[in-house]
């Protein structure tokens, strides 16, 4: 890693393209959220982000405003030039022939097709190049991307509010609401960054879910059920499809009742797709086709330790609110056949954040 002459500077822009590059949030699957801008005497003279697959990259948007001011000049971005033609050409030769003197980059790209071939492209064209800048920020911001380029399938998330003693709902299935409105916001915003959102079906026949990201200007996640016999109300919120497009995961049956609720279903518009078994990985894999770069499981207990059991979900987020209810409520993950504390699932890289008075913690399953 090479060492800038002015670190404080370059982290000041790295920061900027990080700002940028969170315009595109929920928009830019299967890419990356990028950030870019061009400086020249220590102003920026242009910038940009990448707003979704198909076009155009952040660099590109950045050279186009700062014209022929960009000979010469430096250009930062949070993630690697690319370096081979996809739906749009490489960026490293956009900024080669633009004439950029120097190259900030907040952390190499992990795909395969780059991987440094975007940094050589530009060190082969005499042009400086200094590699990572605020890195870790940069990996945080993308790590759903990463995530899909090293394990071939989405990030999964699991989100899910609880009491203090550890309960989803009350012992008769009521739980709304558990969390303050700050922390329900936040979790609007969370499904705003994500290209879908999980439940099963018991969540639908329980709380009736709109799983939309309640009037942010932000893009709406695919719903998703998941649903064996789909027992299922035929009036719930969920199968509004102006709202949000809606997707139901079956296992095929000749039953009667269920050819039945699948023609209602169907007829409201809701997309169904009938899997060999219906098991959360299945699931995911029909998502990762999709293209999508991460997954919010809201689902109750028993889907929750079957997707942690069959590793679709790496993340945890756990709103919890200083509120005792005591008997047998809902617990957030189901029986996941652990009988010692030594067995339990110890997550990594953990994080608090307090949300008013409730309390957010973050971490990792690490396989």
């Amino acid at each position: 890693m090479t060492a800038s002459l002015d670190a404080s500077f370059d982290i000041r822009m790295m920061q900027r393209c990080l700002t940028l590059a969170n315009r595109g949030r929920g928009l830019t699957a299967p890419n990356p959220m990028v950030g870019a801008v061009i400086v020249r005497d220590g102003a920026i003279i242009g910038e940009g982000f990448h707003p979704g697959a198909g076009q155009p990259h952040a660099e590109v948007f950045a050279l186009r405003e700062a014209g022929e001011a960009a000979r010469g000049a430096t250009a930062y971005v949070s993630l690697e030039p690319c370096n081979h033609h996809g739906r749009t050409p490489p960026c490293s030769q956009a900024l080669v022939k633009a004439g950029v003197a120097k190259v900030v980059v907040g952390m190499v790209d992990p795909n395969p097709l780059v991987a440094g071939g975007g940094l050589q492209t530009l060190r082969d064209a005499g042009i400086e190049v200094v590699v990572g800048v605020e890195e870790d920020a940069c990996q945080k911001l993308n790590e759903a991307f990463v995530h899909r380029i090293l394990r071939k399938q989405p990030l999964g998330i699991l989100k899910y509010a609880m009491t203090l003693d550890g309960k989803i709902a009350a012992s008769s299935g009521h739980s709304q609401w558990i969390t303050q409105p700050e922390s329900r916001s936040q979790v609007h915003q969370l499904r705003w960054s994500c290209d879908a959102v999980v439940v099963g079906g018991n969540t639908v026949r329980q709380d009736d879910p709109l799983l939309t990201v309640h009037g942010l200007e932000g893009p709406n996640p695919l719903r998703v059920v998941m649903s064996r016999s789909l027992d299922l109300p035929l009036e719930a919120r969920l199968w509004d499809v102006n709202e949000a497009a809606t997707v139901v995961f079956t296992e095929q049956s000749g039953d009667e009742y269920f050819q039945a609720q699948w023609r209602s279903l169907e007829s409201k518009g809701v997309e169904l797709v009938a899997l060999p078994s219906l098991a959360p990985r299945a699931v995911m894999e029909n998502l990762y086709q999709r293209g999508f770069l991460s997954v919010l499981w809201e689902c109750g207990g028993t889907l929750a330790a079957a997707a942690i059991a069959d590793g679709s979900i790496q993340k945890v987020l756990a709103f919890i609110a200083p509120k005792i209810i005591g008997g047998s409520g809902l617990s957030p993950v189901g029986d996941l056949g652990l009988t010692t504390m030594d067995q339990a699932l110890a997550l990594e890289r953990v994080s608090w954040q307090r949300i008013g008075t409730d309390l957010l913690l973050e971490g990792y399953i690490e396989r």
